[in-house]
């Protein structure tokens, strides 16, 4: 994955329904702040600084630090894993996931302070060098 360079204000008012747009705007500040990186496009996903993972099976690439993707049916936001946030997700709100991914309907409708931790925490993991699993070189 690399970044696009396509226009983030743009990306976001493109986004649907009117809930989604309102949510990226609030995200894009939160990242944005506690990451302290502009937010840049990888395609349909907004991301805030950037990595190069190395996992033991060879397997490379590059990735954003923390971000998220307006979908249609939910705000995506993309984690190392769900699991290790189970205490946290718990007290977030109305919200799924999956493997990596932290879906969110409506952003008014969960703790932001819960959401906010969550986000800190992924940060500093990715900063740290990731784990075992995920060896992780911040790039920008």
């Amino acid at each position: 994955m690399q970044p696009t360079g396509t226009d983030v204000a743009g990306l976001i008012a493109r986004s649907s329904p009117a809930t989604r747009r309102r949510d990226a705007e609030t995200l894009t500040a939160l990242m944005q702040e506690i990451s302290g990186r502009e937010p840049v496009t990888w395609g349909t996903i907004i991301g805030f600084g950037s990595c190069h993972y190395v996992y033991p099976t060879g397997t490379e690439g590059d990735m954003p630090l923390l971000a998220f993707a307006p979908r249609k049916t939910a705000t995506t936001i993309y984690l190392e894993s769900t699991d290790e946030y189970a205490a946290e997700l718990a007290d977030l709100g109305p919200h799924t996931t999956g493997l990596g991914c932290l879906y969110i309907k409506d952003l008014e409708q969960v703790d932001l302070d819960v959401l906010r931790g969550i986000l800190e925490r992924s940060l500093a993991w990715s900063e740290a060098g990731g784990s075992e699993q995920a060896r992780l070189t911040v790039t920008g």
